[in-house]
């Protein structure tokens, strides 16, 4: 029997997990990389509890999500970065179809999304494509026969104290593309993107924000563009007014 006659009742079954608006906010929501409670994830998709916990279990079962209990508390988050992966890349290709910004203060949510955010565990939005541009214009990576860290990388992630060797010895890919979907463009994922982005919040370059976004801190704009070799200005955010797209 070939492969397409038995993997697509099972691809058929994934698809129809993401085929509904409270589910994929769920996924959404989860890409920050955080544990949260059936209740707060209730409120979000705006569903009674019951309905989110109903949602919830079809999602763990169909192994998008892992759960635990902690006492009355039921924690979810996505089952692992792959599942990420794939909820991100769906949604850079599903189109765009921005909602109306109702307020100055939507606005600035939606910009500070878009310029940065976590994806998981690693950088995107507008910096994180820039991240991944820059070292490849550095060198820093090679793209010549699909993405890897070049000698030159391997030197400037030991000036900055991020251990290449080990992260290398997981079982994870060390760096790989994810499509961004509010930029459309790769930016950069793998053990190599999660590492920078917990380093560079642990230097204070950058901070978290509401929800997934994240900011530039004073000390680390011009800290992240000496290292990135970029002049400072390329790494400012837009304004709230320039950031149209509401998908973050």
């Amino acid at each position: 029997m070939s492969t397409a006659a038995t993997g697509g009742p099972a691809l058929a079954r994934l698809a129809a997990l993401l085929a509904d608006d409270t589910r994929a906010r769920i996924c959404l929501a989860l890409l920050d990389g955080r544990a949260w409670t059936a209740g707060e994830l209730a409120r979000l998709a705006g569903v009674a509890p019951s309905t989110a916990s109903d949602h919830l279990t079809r999602l763990v079962r169909g192994g998008l999500l892992a759960e635990e209990r902690q006492g009355r508390h039921r924690y979810v988050r996505l089952a692992d970065p792959s599942v990420a992966q794939l909820v991100e890349d769906l949604a850079a290709h599903a189109p765009a179809t921005p909602a109306p910004v109702r307020s100055l203060r939507a606005a600035r949510a939606d910009a500070a999304l878009a310029y940065a955010r976590t994806c998981y565990d690693h950088l995107a939005g507008r910096l994180g494509v820039l991240l991944r541009d820059a070292m490849l214009a550095r060198g820093l990576l090679d793209a010549t026969s699909g993405l890897a860290l070049t000698p030159t990388g391997h030197d400037w992630l030991a000036d900055l104290a991020v251990p290449a060797t080990r992260l290398g010895a997981t079982r994870r890919p060390l760096v790989r593309d994810c499509l961004d979907w509010t930029e459309r463009r790769p930016h950069l994922a793998g053990a190599l993107g999660a590492a920078l982005c917990d380093r560079f919040l642990d230097l204070g370059w950058l901070a978290r924000g509401g929800g997934r976004a994240v900011r530039l801190t004073p000390a680390g704009g011009p800290a992240l563009a000496l290292a990135l070799g970029v002049p400072p200005a390329d790494l400012a955010p837009a304004t709230a007014a320039g950031a149209g797209s509401g998908r973050a």
